[in-house]
């Protein structure tokens, strides 16, 4: 239950600071991959705001060798830089460039109702499990 409830505080929080930083909105992010043009620096100032929040809290949690919820934190997984990442990143970038919308705005926007979220999620659902089911078949 504690780690729900954790999901639930993370998650609200995600949205907020999406919503609030004005990343829910698909122009700004392909501004922001539009570096020879219209180029809009908020996203990598966005990164990097939570990266400066995030790491203290990182470190801090690392010292105490436990999750906020208590469970021991797992180890990392050994960073493999493989045909299989180097595909999924161009496939995510392709997704990303065309809509403008990765994962959590996309989820986040989901909230305004657009029919261009609810789109944009249930295709990424597909995918996923298409990916999903390719791999399954390929292993």
């Amino acid at each position: 239950m504690k780690l729900i409830v954790h999901a639930a505080i993370a998650g609200a929080l995600f949205g907020l600071g999406l919503a609030v930083s004005g990343m829910t909105d698909p122009d700004k992010v392909l501004n922001f991959l539009d570096l020879a043009g219209h180029w809009d620096p908020s996203l990598a100032l966005v990164m990097g705001g939570a990266l400066a929040v995030a790491l203290p809290s990182f470190a801090l949690v690392r010292r105490r060798g436990r999750t906020l919820s208590g469970d021991p934190l797992p180890a990392p997984p050994a960073p493999t830089i493989d045909r299989r990442l180097l595909i999924g990143s161009a496939l995510f970038g392709i997704g990303w460039g065309i809509a403008g919308y990765c994962p959590g705005p996309a989820l986040a926007n989901l909230a305004h109702g657009t029919l261009e979220s609810v789109v944009f999620v249930m295709a990424m659902l597909a995918g996923s499990q298409l990916a999903r089911l390719a791999l399954r078949t390929s292993q």
